[in-house]
């Protein structure tokens, strides 16, 4: 009996969240947490938790301007070292979304890992922000090139991390912040004090400044007055500003 090949595994982009709009003119890629190393398919439920409550809250918000939002679904759970492959991923469902909608602004919004494979994806053509909430980074290794930053010059760039973070080190993505904001003024961090890595005591205001910063990102709206301060301010200011307790309160939900 001849050997069956083991099926390649592909990458896929999950159906829009909300209503498909008629005429597509924006798209945000959710990308879900992933884990270190791993060659295990994900869970489709499982996987996509960290990202649906945002996809749902963005794709409401974009409704009337056109905006699509997706999930992408990884071929595997693992960002592999040098494969690097949610970054892959993430950077297949930006060349799909050009393949299927044409030239329209992208945001990936990621979470955990999702939000590393954002950051290094975000020199696709395509892709114009980048908004990673909570990112998984390497630590700091002297035998190893530092996490990359270049590819983020001429995107808007919001990373969110809460203080009391246990699984993904604050102090790390502060520190890229810092680098890219060297290349690229376009870039703030909000720091979402006493919370933790899913950033739950504080859902309604994290998900209210990724709406505000994703509107002005992709559709040029007028973004609040702390991400207008927070991307003004030199760093270090910039790169740690509070979250206030009720952000948000007065934008269309």
């Amino acid at each position: 009996m001849a050997h069956q090949a083991t099926p390649v595994r592909r990458a896929r982009l999950g159906r829009t969240l909300g209503p498909e709009p008629t005429a597509v003119s924006g798209v945000v890629l959710l990308l879900p947490n992933g884990d270190e190393n791993s060659g295990r398919r994900p869970s489709p439920m499982l996987a996509t938790a960290s990202v649906r409550a945002l996809g749902r809250r963005l794709a409401r918000a974009g409704r009337d301007e056109g905006l699509s939002a997706h999930v992408v679904h990884y071929r595997c759970r693992g960002w592999n070292g040098g494969e690097a492959n949610l970054a892959a991923d993430a950077a297949w469902a930006a060349d799909e979304v050009v393949r299927r909608y044409g030239d329209v602004p992208v945001c990936l919004a990621g979470v955990g890992m999702g939000g590393r494979a954002g950051l290094r994806t975000g020199g696709h053509v395509a892709v114009n922000s980048v908004l990673a909430l909570a990112p998984w980074l390497p630590e700091d290794d002297v035998a190893a090139p530092p996490e990359p930053v270049k590819q983020l010059v001429g995107r808007q760039v919001l990373i969110v991390h809460g203080t009391n973070d246990e699984r993904t080190d604050p102090e790390l993505s502060f520190r890229l912040a810092a680098r890219a904001k060297k290349a690229n003024r376009d870039v703030c961090r909000f720091e979402v004090h006493a919370d933790g890595h899913g950033l739950h005591q504080y859902r309604d205001e994290v998900l209210a400044l990724a709406e505000d910063f994703v509107m002005g990102a992709v559709y040029g709206r007028a973004v609040s007055r702390p991400v207008r301060d927070a991307f003004a301010a030199p760093p270090p200011l910039g790169l740690r500003m509070p979250l206030a307790a009720g952000f948000g309160s007065s934008l269309r939900r």
